[in-house]
């Protein structure tokens, strides 16, 4: 770990599943680490930044433009962070990752980032199985992303298959095989 405690970048991006993150948030604070958010545009339509400034006791990042200090606030994360996760990470998070674009503070953030990460997918079944994503997924695990998911189960827009975010607590234990927690 860089500091005492563990920092992590849990990025939220815009799918149903982002009222999943928020236990995600909670329970990381809960177990001692600091957690930074970054919330895409489409995921402050699903849960707010006030949910998240709450559990995190931080500002959430939503923007690369508003920074209260002048530097470059992705490069600085990406030199702080111990661990990052995405949850909910959407099929077009996916392919911004994989394919290196950068233009969100998301996506900004995970194109400077170096160390582990963990990514939850959550989207339609047919977008999981897609070559293009399951291209994009391949990539990332090949890089040394670790997946948490995705499940098969119901999804919100009635399918039924694999697409499904694991649960936070699910989550939350994968991502500890990478934390020193006290």
């Amino acid at each position: 770990m860089k500091g005492e405690r563990p920092f992590i970048v849990l990025g939220v991006t815009g799918g149903i599943a982002a009222f999943k993150a928020a236990e995600l948030c909670s329970s990381l604070v809960k177990k001692g680490c600091d957690v930074q958010v970054i919330m895409t545009e489409n995921a402050c339509r699903f849960v707010t930044e006030l949910t998240f400034r709450t559990l995190s006791q931080r500002p959430v990042v939503t923007t690369l433009w508003d920074v209260p200090e002048w530097h470059p606030e992705h490069v600085a994360l990406a030199n702080r962070a111990d661990l990052f996760i995405v949850a909910p990470a959407t099929a077009n998070f996916l392919a911004k990752y994989a394919n290196g674009i950068a233009d969100d503070a998301l996506s900004t953030f995970a194109a400077t980032y170096a160390g582990p990460a963990v990514i939850a997918p959550a989207m339609n079944p047919a977008m999981w199985c897609h070559p293009a994503c399951q291209a994009n997924a391949a990539l990332l695990a090949k890089r040394g992303v670790t997946f948490a998911g995705p499940v098969a189960g119901h999804v919100a827009c009635g399918a039924d298959g694999v697409g499904r975010m694991m649960e936070p607590e699910d989550i939350l234990s994968i991502a500890e095989k990478f934390l020193h927690t006290p």
